[in-house]
C-alpha cells in the first residue's frame, strides 16, 4: 500500500510556461504550481511503501526465522529530481542486490500473485546497488533521480514508446545465492551490470485502482488503461 506522507509545495519543473504566455496567465500558472496544484489537485511531496518478498526466495534472504525480511521505501519529491530511501531489515548477512524501476510488477494489489503477469517485467532501469553489510541484517540505499509521475524512457531505434517505470524492485546480485531456493544459476537474468543476476527478491505492488505502480502519485483513471499526469 502506497502512503502520501506530505502534500507537495513545489512542483518539479514548475516554470515550464513558455515565453509567450502573458503576464496574467503566467502569474496564475506560477502560483497554482507553488501551492502544489497539478490538474486542479494537490501532489504528495513524500509517499512511502513497502516492498513485497518474492515467496520462492524467501528462505534464501531471511536473516533469521524470528521475524520476516522488510523493505520500506521512502520518495521524497525535489524541484529537478526525486529522492529515493530504501531502507531493508531481516535479510541475511553479506547479500548483495541490485535496485531497479521496471514497468510491471508479477503481484496485484493485494499482495496475490497477478494470473496476467507474463514473465516480463518490462522496461527496466538499472537504479543502484543494494549490500547488506557482514554481520547486520540491515541494508540502506539512497538515490536521486526522476522518479515520482514522470519517470520513463524510450528507444526508437526499437520502436519503443516513451514507457513508464512505476515500479521498484530488486534482484539478486549472485544467481548462486537464490540457488538454494530452486533458481537456476545456469540461466541468469539481466538484472545486474553483468547481466547475470538471480530473480527478483522483492518488489513494490500496484496501487489498487490504477494498477499502476506506486511512483505515479497522480493516475488519471479516465483512460483505459489508466495513466499518469507529469
Amino acid at each position: 500500500m502506497t502512503k502520501t506522507l506530505g502534500s507537495f509545495s513545489g512542483k518539479r519543473a514548475a516554470g515550464k510556461a513558455g515565453a509567450a504566455l502573458l503576464g496574467a496567465l503566467a502569474i496564475a500558472n506560477i502560483g497554482a504550481a507553488s501551492a502544489g496544484i497539478v490538474n486542479g489537485s494537490p501532489k504528495p511531496d513524500r509517499i512511502g511503501f513497502d516492498l513485497a518478498l518474492n515467496p520462492q526466495t524467501v528462505e534464501c534472504v531471511r536473516a533469521n526465522y524470528n521475524e520476516e525480511p522488510r523493505a520500506h521505501a521512502t520518495v521524497i519529491r525535489g524541484r529537478l529530481n526525486d529522492t529515493l530511501i530504501l531502507d531493508l531489515d531481516g535479510f541475511k548477512s553479506g547479500l548483495q542486490f541490485d535496485l531497479f524501476t521496471v514497468q510491471h510488477s508479477p503481484f496485484l494489489s493485494t499482495g496475490a500473485k497477478d494470473p496476467a503477469f507474463t514473465g516480463s517485467f518490462g522496461l527496466a532501469w538499472y537504479q543502484s546497488d543494494i549490500q547488506i553489510p557482514n554481520h547486520s541484517d540491515r541494508g540502506h540505499v539512497q538515490i536521486s533521480t526522476i522518479l515520482l509521475d514522470q519517470i520513463f524512457g524510450f528507444d526508437p531505434d526499437v520502436k519503443l514508446a516513451p514507457t513508464n517505470t512505476f515500479h521498484v524492485g530488486f534482484w539478486f546480485n549472485n544467481p548462486q545465492d537464490a540457488a538454494p531456493c530452486g533458481f537456476n544459476p545456469a540461466k541468469p537474468t539481466p538484472f545486474n551490470g553483468e547481466h547475470k543476476a538471480g530473480p527478483f527478491a522483492m518488489i513494490s505492488l500496484p496501487q489498487h485502482e490504477s494498477k499502476l505502480g506506486p511512483l505515479c502519485t497522480d493516475p488519471n483513471l479516465s483512460t483505459r488503461p489508466a495513466s499518469c499526469d507529469p
